[in-house]
């Protein structure tokens, strides 16, 4: 096999990518501070986002784990803590005696009611207030196309 010759980056674009990846860390970690004040993390806050619009605030625990990116080890070690909170519980799928699905509970929902204007502040102050608008669409551009067109 003939090794590939790397196309490395120009200092501009290394520049670029650095910020991105600093940029994203920062934003995720003051996410993070922010929900813990509600004892969440910003993974369970999206598992919980993601399960308060699903029809019966009730997805498939596969599918879930496609929608928040998480591994299905992963999501169960996360839901399973998020059980023991009384934020979600398990059920057996009707259609499907292998599958699970994870539920939302009053809880939960209740929880995420109250920490949503928090979180949507934090992101307000974190990228969405703090770049150009024209920037701000441009990025959203930017990661449309990364996540439409995969390797």
């Amino acid at each position: 096999m003939t090794p590939v010759k790397p196309r490395w980056l120009n200092a501009e674009q290394q520049r670029i990518w650095r910020s991105f990846l600093n940029g994203v860390a920062r934003i995720n970690e003051r996410l993070d501070a922010e929900l813990r004040s509600f004892g969440l993390d910003l993974g369970e806050y999206e598992i919980l986002v993601h399960l308060s619009e699903a029809d019966r605030h009730m997805l498939r625990m596969s599918d879930l784990a496609e929608r928040v990116r998480q591994s299905r080890s992963r999501l169960t070690h996360t839901i399973s803590r998020m059980e023991s909170k009384g934020l979600v519980s398990r059920v057996a799928c009707p259609s499907d005696r292998r599958g699970v699905n994870a539920i939302m509970t009053e809880m939960g929902y209740q929880l995420l009611v109250k920490a949503a204007p928090s979180h949507v502040d934090s992101v307000r102050r974190a990228l969405v207030d703090r770049v150009d608008p024209a920037d701000f669409e441009a990025l959203g551009r930017a990661m449309e196309a990364v996540v439409r067109d995969p390797d």
